[in-house]
């Protein structure tokens, strides 16, 4: 049986089990915190920082609470500018008996440093490529999968250079890639020419946040080109409202039987630096984020679906097979 990489060893495919399969333990600016390590590790003379063991602690708990649900694994999109850490991440692991699988790459709207910016596609794959074949920072934990992104500015000239440079790795190696899109830029539809014009098996691409449109062409335009779409941002109302994105679902998993090309996530943050504390408690107080943590899925949107008409062996495909079919195609 093929295996798959996580941050605590080699697993057999079938024991992934149930999968989220974009959901973050940490994020932070990892320039910020190799710069000013003291930035966020006094919580007394900064109240609005969640300092290092807490952000361990918090970590914790929410891969818990999953495992509680009946999630046996989730995957981990942190990549490069995110604050990748995989020692943190096995910690975790091996605190709680989720498996947690790692990836490479780099996620970045546009912004790329000077050292991205003065080498081609091919050097930057392969350092993606050591991080698969080699095992990431330094450690023996092989990634399983390759990040990159566009948002807002678009595919860009240094978006369209990490996004050849996963391709390239992805064609060398067989792993798969996962997208972050923009719906609202339109920004799938050139994510998956890439990938064509470089040719990457389409079965290996994840287009992630398609979820945060309910323009049903947009996402079924996508499927059709043969890549996997993300509903994965389940609590984010500040990019589609919750009820949009279950009737979305609803119509492509139950009326259309699109659940073999689907994946079901929140794109949870349990701990992010992104904004001060005080602001991200601001954003949840004004509904920008409504239940936005790992267990949104199994506790809200899954029972939801099943009540809409969602039976076994769809909910099945969603959450266990497509996970293993993406991993290992």
């Amino acid at each position: 049986m093929a295996q798959v990489s996580t941050v605590t060893g080699m697993v057999d495919a079938g024991e992934l089990g149930t999968t989220l399969i974009h959901e973050h333990l940490r994020n932070q600016d990892e320039a910020v915190h190799n710069q000013w390590p003291q930035a966020g590790a006094v919580k007394e003379t900064e109240p609005h920082e969640v300092g290092p063991e807490e952000t361990f602690d918090i970590a914790v708990r929410e891969a818990k609470a999953a495992v509680d649900l009946g999630v046996k694994t989730i995957g981990e999109p942190t990549a490069m500018l995110l604050g990748r850490d995989v020692n943190f991440l096995k910690r975790v692991a091996d605190e709680t008996g989720l498996q947690v699988i790692p990836c490479t790459g780099i996620y970045t709207y546009d912004h790329l440093p000077q050292f991205f910016v003065n080498r081609d596609p091919d050097q930057i794959a392969e350092l993606f490529i050591a991080d698969i074949e080699q095992g990431i920072q330094g450690t023996d934990i092989k990634a399983a999968f390759i990040k990159c992104a566009a948002d807002e500015p678009g595919v860009n000239e240094n978006i369209e250079k990490v996004h050849r440079a996963a391709a390239r790795a992805s064609v060398k190696t067989g792993a798969p890639i996962m997208a972050h899109s923009r719906p609202a830029s339109n920004t799938g539809p050139r994510q998956v020419e890439i990938f064509e014009e470089e040719g990457v098996d389409l079965n290996k691409v994840q287009i992630a946040h398609c979820g945060d449109t309910d323009d049903l062409d947009y996402i079924e335009g996508l499927i059709e080109k043969g890549v996997w779409v993300g509903l994965d941002r389940y609590g984010l109302d500040i990019f589609l409202p919750y009820d949009k994105r279950q009737a979305t679902a609803k119509e492509l998993i139950i009326e259309r039987g699109y659940a073999n090309r689907i994946f079901l996530s929140a794109d949870s943050v349990a701990t992010t630096d992104c904004f001060p504390l005080n602001v991200i408690e601001q954003l949840i107080a004004g509904g920008a984020a409504n239940d936005w943590t790992i267990r949104i899925v199994p506790e809200k949107v899954l029972p939801e679906l099943r009540d809409a008409g969602l039976t076994e062996e769809p909910e099945r495909t969603l959450m266990v097979e497509n996970p293993v079919s993406w991993l290992t195609a």
